[in-house]
């Protein structure tokens, strides 16, 4: 083993200030004078000094059903992204109100496809495909009114931890699937499911096709979609680490390339990712190809294990998880009923809970 030093301690962490201090000790307060009215849902790819205060930490399907699941509460605090919120909003009771506290986070990926362009591309499609022999399946990273578009279209959402279940749910109610708006995660599903390279094809929107007929042919029919931050990892990464620490585990998700997932020793949504580090015995060196905050969080969690991003020194960060402070999260509480509610039109609820439901049901 070569004396290169393996970074446990991500540089994107910062020292805690005594303002920071000050700062959770009165977001403390005012979560405690809420009590069981309020329920604050926080995402594995937050800041690590927001976790803490999360009353269910977790992916966004466990978050999904969490929110769902939420008998008490009056106010859900959703400490994740928008797309998250909306989806909360679309679960929960209609009297619960659900707030995000910061409404700048958004997700690139989700932004790859709109409303528009999945409306040209559905019937582009139909000028040469029966649409009633294709079931559109959405990633949970997208906009609630593409989540009702799947719902009013016979349609199902997923996330990395159930993709491949949607993907067989799908194909039990028609002979091809439509996926958006990640191709690496739809890809790497595919795959998994055995479906073959020739039966697959992608949709493009910044270049719509021209010839159908790969699109008859294909079972699989992938939106041209990725996410910032997984696609980074590379192969030469996971080389890189093979060679400078013999015996190491790598752990990634399944938005990353097709490539890195097919070399890493385990691939999973940040719930597994999590579980997976968790099993492995002490003294175990692990690499994780996910966003940083999640990594940093789990070397701090197993001090008796080395973990470390993959990448090495690249601090692969979610901006838009990452804008959410201890003083939005403070703000959001006070001003519970008065700011940073997320609202969604009764018409895209209705078809977008449709959609999420059936996600549900697949558990």
């Amino acid at each position: 083993m070569n004396s290169m030093t393996i970074q446990t301690a991500p540089t994107c962490d910062r020292p805690e200030t005594l303002d920071d201090v000050a700062l959770k000790a009165h977001i403390r307060g005012l979560i405690d004078r809420w009590g069981d009215k309020l329920v604050i849902l926080a995402h594995h790819y937050q800041r690590k000094e927001i976790v803490p205060f999360g009353n269910f930490i977790g992916d966004s399907y466990y978050l999904s059903k969490m929110a769902a699941q939420q008998e008490k509460a009056e106010h859900i605090v959703f400490c994740g992204v928008h797309f998250m919120a909306e989806s909360a909003r679309i679960l929960c009771r209609p009297e619960q109100r659900v707030y995000l506290p910061n409404l700048r986070a958004g997700c690139p990926m989700a932004d790859m496809a709109d409303d528009a362009q999945v409306d040209d591309a559905w019937e582009w499609l139909g000028q040469h495909i029966d649409t009633k022999k294709i079931i559109p399946v959405s990633y949970m990273n997208s906009a609630a009114s593409l989540k009702a578009f799947c719902g009013a279209n016979g349609g199902i959402i997923c996330t990395s931890s159930n993709a491949e279940k949607a993907f067989q749910w799908a194909f039990a109610r028609g002979e091809k699937v439509f996926f958006f708006p990640d191709e690496h995660l739809g890809t790497n599903t595919a795959n998994r499911l055995g479906i073959p390279r020739d039966e697959r094809v992608l949709f493009d929107p910044m270049h719509p096709p021209t010839d159908p007929r790969p699109f008859i042919k294909a079972r699989v029919i992938l939106w041209k979609g990725f996410c910032h931050v997984h696609t980074n990892f590379t192969v030469g990464h996971i080389e890189q680490a093979r060679q400078n620490y013999p015996g190491i585990k790598i752990v990634v998700h399944p938005e990353c390339k097709e490539d890195v997932v097919d070399r890493a020793d385990a691939v999973g949504s940040t719930a597994f990712i999590a579980k997976y580090v968790a099993a492995q015995p002490a003294g175990s060196i692990i690499a994780i190809g996910t966003e940083i905050n999640l990594t940093s969080r789990l070397a701090d969690e197993y001090p008796d294990k080395t973990i470390f991003e993959l990448s090495g020194q690249n601090c692969p960060l979610c901006v838009n998880m990452f804008r959410t402070t201890l003083g939005d999260l403070a703000e959001c509480i006070e001003n519970l009923g008065h700011k940073n509610e997320i609202q969604v039109p009764p018409a895209i609820a209705r078809d977008a809970r449709l959609a999420l439901e059936r996600m549900l049901e697949l558990s």
